[in-house]
């Protein structure tokens, strides 16, 4: 699969790669971008079906969003890397943490849905949608819970949803609606940073907080007065907890 990606910073230090959001491409991360790269050599990658990546037909699975990232990592050469994912690149970041372990050394996981099956059907129906009618059928209510209605610099992320592939934006649902990650939490051996926020309706933090509990040694923190895309809306509060996990 033939992901794609950008790259920041020095060539020969330390990699982080960031996962992004379902329905966002890299850029999302261009608050994080010019911090990380500072200190990070830093790659900023599309799932499949997003952003300039293959769009395969769906559905996907989260075991193939994952290897995607894997794969990445043996055409950069990567033996080891750190990940920031959010969202959709949260939940792919929990299947690496399980599933890959010895190709990673710390994860920061923000607004990460573990159990995302448990609600199925909304995932199949939104597919379902955006096949029949597009992305712009999802972007308003999208926006509304990603963002609180005080904030308004909301223009990139609407075209990033609006540009974003129909078939690759269901067929992540898809994966999403057959994705468990909470029995294996407990095998989880690499440094592990949650990061949730008290308005998130994506994914409720009362889904993110026990995580904390189930990640041996995992580090909980909880943003007041903000929602799901909490590092694009609050990059102040993100970045230097994102700075001082990676280490």
């Amino acid at each position: 699969m033939r992901l794609s990606y950008e790259e920041a910073g020095p060539a020969d230090a330390p990699v982080v790669l960031l996962g992004a959001s379902l329905g966002a491409t890299q850029a999302m991360w261009a608050p994080q971008l010019d911090v990380l790269a500072q200190r990070f050599r830093v790659v900023a990658f599309d799932h499949r079906g997003h952003g300039k990546s293959e769009v395969p037909d769906g559905p996907y699975t989260i075991d193939e969003l994952g290897g995607d990232v894997v794969e990445l990592l043996d055409k950069l050469e990567v033996r080891q890397a750190s990940y920031v994912g959010i969202s959709l690149g949260g939940a792919v970041g929990l299947w690496l943490a399980e599933n890959a372990a010895e190709r990673f050394h710390r994860f920061a996981l923000i607004c990460p849905p573990s159990n995302p099956a448990e609600s199925a059907q909304t995932w199949t129906d939104r597919a379902a949608q955006v096949r029949a009618e597009g992305t712009q059928a999802i972007v308003d209510a999208t926006l509304g819970r990603w963002f609180r209605p005080e904030f308004t610099d909301t223009a990139l992320i609407r075209q990033m949803l609006l540009d974003c592939p129909d078939e690759g934006y269901a067929a992540s649902c898809e994966a999403l609606s057959t994705t468990n990650l909470l029995p294996s939490l407990g095998n989880i051996t690499a440094p592990v940073l949650l990061i949730t926020t008290d308005s998130d309706t994506s994914v409720p933090p009362e889904t993110v907080v026990p995580l904390a509990a189930e990640i041996p040694g995992a580090h909980l923190e909880i943003i007041e007065g903000a929602a799901h895309l909490v590092s694009y809306s609050h990059p102040d509060v993100v970045n230097p907890l994102l700075l001082a996990h990676l280490g």
